[in-house]
């Protein structure tokens, strides 16, 4: 089940739906009961993308398609990848990004739609040994839109990989990454912000399987929900039998923001071998009252309050990432985001 085959093969039958239950709070099957016409060949003008003037290298997919980014051993490259629907339709877009032994890649990845559209997004990214990638991914769907992108990820010994996904949700969108894990001292950062409002809704699932020993994954996930909007996150860490010295950290932590808002959280571990260092956790409250109060007591309007609180519980998670243009960029779309 998954929605790339429902929109090749134009049946709804084979939507994920709630009773699978890696899709049980982001279900489209109850929600799509008819699949929109495949999207039309678009040649208009989408202007500029949110990491173009960073990248060295720009590749866009509108509507649908395909593309392979190989970079070559001991190569440098920053690229800036769209995935961009128009119009109501529906589309899947494959792209396969492969990186030669210590090669360093930058991937600047955004998502932008401007209706009703029903699209999937699939990647895979294999790194060689001592190969380094760092993947900033900005979802900014249309609040009609169905979104659904995933990743599949697979590192060599003595790779690093660092991720940070920032969303504002869609419809129903779902951010998956699914990472093998070799061990062999090579090193991964899966990071989230979510930012909803409305009724948007937003799924980050992430799967990370440690196969062999000496192996480093950290993860921190952070969200603000407010009007009837829906975060979810789903995290799972496997570490196999004889995958020891495997050293794993999980955190997710959410702000409710009004009464109608929901987060749905299932961080797990599932350890099979004895020598290692794992931790996950999970916390789901408000903003800080007194923090709130002293800031009125200094004259700060509430609204302004509230914004400023709010961007330093998700700055942590922001100030994570390693390229700093990027990390600019987006600090300033959710700074505009949480102050709107």
């Amino acid at each position: 089940m998954s929605l790339a085959t429902a929109i090749r093969d134009k049946d709804v039958a084979k939507l994920p739906g709630k009773r699978d239950e890696e899709w049980r709070w982001t279900d489209l099957r109850g929600l799509i009961r008819i699949l929109p016409e495949p999207s039309a060949s678009f040649a208009g003008d989408v202007g500029d993308g949110p990491f173009d003037a960073l990248a060295d290298d720009r590749r866009m997919l509108v509507n649908g398609g395909e593309a392979l980014i190989d970079l070559p051993a001991d190569s440098k490259a920053t690229v800036a990848l769209r995935f961009v629907s128009r119009g109501a339709g529906s589309h899947a877009a494959g792209v396969t990004i492969t990186l030669g032994s210590n090669a360093r890649l930058r991937l600047l990845e955004s998502y932008e739609s401007d209706g009703g559209s029903v699209t999937q997004a699939s990647l895979t990214i294999v790194l060689a040994d001592g190969a380094a990638v760092e993947r900033i991914v900005l979802a900014q769907d249309h609040e009609d839109a169905v979104s659904v992108s995933q990743a599949a990820v697979r590192l060599a010994p003595k790779a690093e990989y660092g991720q940070t996904v920032v969303t504002s949700g869609a419809r129903r969108q779902r951010l998956e990454t699914r990472v093998i894990h070799p061990g062999g001292h090579a090193s991964l950062r899966l990071d989230g912000v979510y930012l909803l409002a409305g009724k948007r809704h937003s799924d980050q699932t992430t799967v990370v399987n440690h196969e062999s020993t000496d192996g480093a994954t950290v993860q921190l996930t952070k969200g603000v929900v407010r009007d009837q909007a829906r975060g979810v996150f789903q995290g799972r860490i496997v570490v196999a039998e004889g995958a020891d010295r495997t050293d794993a950290r999980m955190g997710h932590h959410a702000l409710i923001l009004s009464d109608r808002a929901e987060v749905d959280a299932k961080p797990e571990l599932e350890i099979y071998a004895d020598d290692v260092a794992c931790a996950h956790g999970n916390t789901v409250g408000a903003l800080d009252e007194d923090a709130l109060f002293y800031a009125r007591q200094r004259g700060m309007p509430e609204a302004d309050a509230r914004a400023l609180l709010t961007e330093a519980f998700i700055g942590e998670v922001i100030d994570r990432m390693w390229f700093d243009g990027a990390r600019d960029v987006v600090r300033a779309w959710a700074a505009e985001r949480l102050r709107g």
